[in-house]
C-alpha cells in the first residue's frame, strides 16, 4: 500500500510550463531526421507595416512537429516571391527541400486583409528534364482567404495543418488548444483552469480557486472542460463551458471524485469514485448524472480513459499485485490486462486511431513516456529523461506531451509516436500542472 500511495500521488503531480503565454520550445533532438522544407517570408503589399508576419507562425509550427525542418531564411535563394509567377526554378535547383511555400498579403478594406498562398513541390520540379510546361504544374495547394489583423496567427496555423496534410497525408494539429493548471503559491487564489493555443499563445482564464484544481479533459467538440475541484473543500466533479463560462456539478460523493474523462460521443463521463469503499472506475450520464459502475475490486481501480470506439476503456489498477493497465470492454464488463513490462504501468491513453497506447512505465526506478502498439503488444519507450509524467496525445496521434524534470524544475515536454523527435519547453514563473491537449477545433 506504501508503494501505491506513492504512485497515487504521482497521478496528481503533473508537469509544469510557463506562466506566460508563449511556450519556448527548446529542440532537443531529431532535427537530423526532420524533413527540409522552404518557407518564404509573405510579401506585403501595403503602405503600413504588415501586422504580423504569417510565415513566421507557419515556420514555428512545422518546426515544432518534428516532421519538418525549415531552411534558414537567409539561406533562401529568393526571398521576394509571393507566387509561382516569379518562382526561377533554376535559382533553387541546389535547394534540398522537399517543398516550397510561398504567399503575400495585402489590405482589403477596414482591418481585413486578404492572403494569398502556393505551395510548390521543389522536389518534382527538380526532377523535371527540358524545363517547365507551367509553373502551376508543380503548385501542391493554393488558396486566399480574407481575415483580420487579429486571425493573423490564426491564419497562421491553418496554412500549417494544410501544408502538414498535403506533405505527410496526416491532418495538421495547429490550431488546437491546450488545457492546464496555473500554481501561483504567492497568490491568494493560487490554483487557475487556464486554455491556450498549443503554442502557449492567447492564454485564458477560465476558472481561479483557492484550493486545488486538477485533471482537466477536453469535451470531443472541444467546446467543455471536465475536471476536478476542491474549491468547496472536498473533490468534485464539474463540466464547464470555456465560451459561455456556465458550469454543472457532476460528482460530489465523499471520497474521491477524480479523473474524469469524456466519451468519443461527449455525452458520458468516465470517472473514480471511491464512495462505495475502495475507488472504482464509474461512467456517469452528464444529462441525468446516473451512475454505473463499471469495476468492482477490491483493488484501487483509477485513471480510466476511453477507447476511440467507446465500447471500452482502459484503466490503472493494482489487482496484479503492482500498477499495470487493464481493458475493461462495457458490453460484457470483461477485464483484460494489457500491460506487463517493467515494475509498474499507468495513467494509460489510446491513440486516436487505436492502434497505440502510450502510458507511463517504470523501470528501473524511472519513469519514462512509453507507447505500446496494441495488436503486437511490442512497447517502446519514447522518452529519455528520469520522472516523466501525464502524457497527453495530440489529436492527430503523432506527438505527446507530458511533463518532466530538467535541471531540478518541472518542465513540460514534447515526443514523437516514434519517439525520434524531442522537446523541451523550459518552465517559467509558478508551475502549470494538469496539461490536456485538444481535439482538433
Amino acid at each position: 500500500m506504501k508503494a501505491l500511495g506513492k504512485w497515487l500521488v504521482l497521478g496528481l503531480m503533473f508537469c509544469t510550463l510557463p506562466a506566460k503565454a508563449v511556450l519556448d520550445i527548446v529542440i532537443t533532438e531529431g532535427v537530423d531526421a526532420a524533413r527540409p522544407i522552404a518557407v518564404v517570408p509573405f510579401v506585403w503589399q501595403g503602405a503600413t507595416p504588415m501586422p504580423q508576419q504569417i510565415s513566421d507562425v507557419v515556420m514555428s509550427d512545422l518546426a515544432r512537429s518534428g516532421t519538418f525542418k525549415p531552411i534558414d531564411e537567409l539561406s533562401l535563394p529568393q526571398r521576394n516571391i509571393s507566387a509561382v509567377a516569379n518562382f526561377n526554378l533554376r535559382d533553387w535547383s541546389g535547394v534540398a527541400a522537399e517543398a516550397v511555400l510561398m504567399g503575400s498579403v495585402k489590405p482589403y478594406g477596414p482591418d481585413q486583409y486578404l492572403v494569398n498562398f502556393e505551395l510548390v513541390d521543389l522536389v518534382k520540379a527538380q526532377m523535371q528534364s527540358g524545363g517547365p510546361s507551367s509553373a502551376s504544374d508543380y503548385v501542391i495547394d493554393s488558396r486566399e482567404a480574407v481575415i483580420s489583423a487579429a486571425q493573423f496567427r490564426q491564419y497562421g496555423h491553418r496554412i500549417s495543418d494544410i501544408v502538414y496534410e498535403k506533405l505527410t497525408g496526416i491532418r495538421g494539429a495547429f490550431l488546437t488548444r491546450i488545457a492546464y493548471v496555473v500554481v501561483d503559491r504567492q497568490d491568494k487564489s493560487p490554483y487557475k483552469l487556464m486554455i491556450a493555443d498549443y503554442d502557449g499563445y492567447n492564454e485564458q482564464m477560465l476558472l481561479r480557486s483557492p484550493e486545488p484544481l486538477m485533471s482537466p479533459s477536453w469535451s470531443p467538440d472541444g467546446r467543455k472542460l471536465a475536471y476536478v475541484s476542491f474549491e468547496n473543500k472536498r473533490a468534485e466533479i464539474f463540466v464547464q463551458d470555456i465560451y459561455t463560462q456556465s458550469r454543472s456539478k457532476i460528482t460530489g460523493f465523499p471520497g474521491i471524485n477524480g479523473a474524469p474523462t469524456f466519451s468519443p460521443d461527449g455525452k458520458k463521463l468516465a470517472v473514480t469514485l471511491s464512495k462505495d469503499g475502495q475507488p472504482d472506475i464509474y461512467v456517469v450520464d452528464i444529462a441525468t448524472k446516473a451512475l454505473k459502475r463499471i469495476t468492482n475490486h477490491y483493488a484501487i481501480d483509477t485513471e480510466a480513459s476511453w477507447a476511440p470506439d467507446g465500447q471500452s476503456l482502459v484503466f490503472t489498477s493494482e489487482r496484479g499485485g503492482r500498477p499495470q493497465i487493464y481493458q475493461v470492454t462495457l458490453a460484457s464488463g470483461k477485464v483484460t490486462r494489457l500491460t506487463f513490462e517493467g515494475e509498474w504501468n499507468l495513467g494509460g491513453s489510446i491513440s486516436p486511431d487505436g492502434r497505440s497506447m502510450v502510458f507511463i512505465n517504470r523501470t528501473n526506478g524511472k519513469f519514462n513516456i512509453a507507447r505500446m502498439d496494441l495488436e503486437t503488444r511490442f512497447m517502446q519507450v519514447l522518452s529519455s529523461t528520469r520522472l516523466d509524467e501525464s502524457p497527453s496525445i495530440a489529436p492527430n496521434g503523432t506527438m505527446v506531451i507530458y511533463g518532466t524534470t530538467y535541471q531540478g524544475k518541472q518542465v513540460l515536454a514534447a515526443v514523437s509516436m516514434d519517439g525520434r523527435f524531442k522537446a523541451r519547453l523550459p518552465v517559467g514563473q509558478g508551475e502549470v500542472k494538469s496539461p490536456a491537449w485538444s481535439p482538433f477545433l
